[in-house]
């Protein structure tokens, strides 16, 4: 076999249906689009949602609540988290947003809340955008201290 010899499989290339070119093409006259409406017009789009002239489904179910454009969103980390860190030896006694980012536990834009789940064994200085009063507890209990970023 050489590139001079080389073909598709038989059978994986076919002719397209060249429609709409007169009645002696058997595919002449309404040009396999059937009778009249929308659907045999050049141009036609069905909307997102159309059910065929019912009521779209966006428009049966009912509105309600809002959204707060005020909304502070967090992203929370947990301290057995952080004790997992600490036990891998990724974290020494410091703690702060970066060394959270360069773990993976959130992204460079994040707000960063410090939750209470788990147990906290070492003495850390955690700096976060946030912390639930289980976390203060927690990490103060272990003799460590919390710094909110202003």
């Amino acid at each position: 076999m050489e590139l001079h010899n080389l073909k598709p499989a038989k059978g994986s290339i076919k002719n397209r249906k060249r429609v709409g070119r007169g009645e002696g093409s058997k595919r002449g006259g309404t040009s396999t689009r059937g009778h009249k409406g929308a659907k045999s017009r050049s141009g036609y789009s069905k909307k997102i949602g159309f059910e065929g002239g019912q009521q779209p489904l966006q428009r049966r179910v009912p509105k309600f609540g809002f959204t707060n454009p005020n909304r502070v969103e967090y992203n929370c980390v947990n301290i057995d988290t952080i004790q997992a860190l600490v036990d891998k030896k990724k974290i020494k006694t410091k703690v702060d947003k970066q060394i959270l980012i360069d773990n993976g536990l959130v992204q460079k834009k994040d707000l960063v809340k410090i939750l209470g789940r788990g147990e906290l064994k070492s003495k850390l200085t955690i700096t976060a955008d946030a912390f639930s009063e289980t976390a203060k507890k927690a990490i103060e209990k272990a003799g460590g201290t919390t710094n909110i970023i202003e």
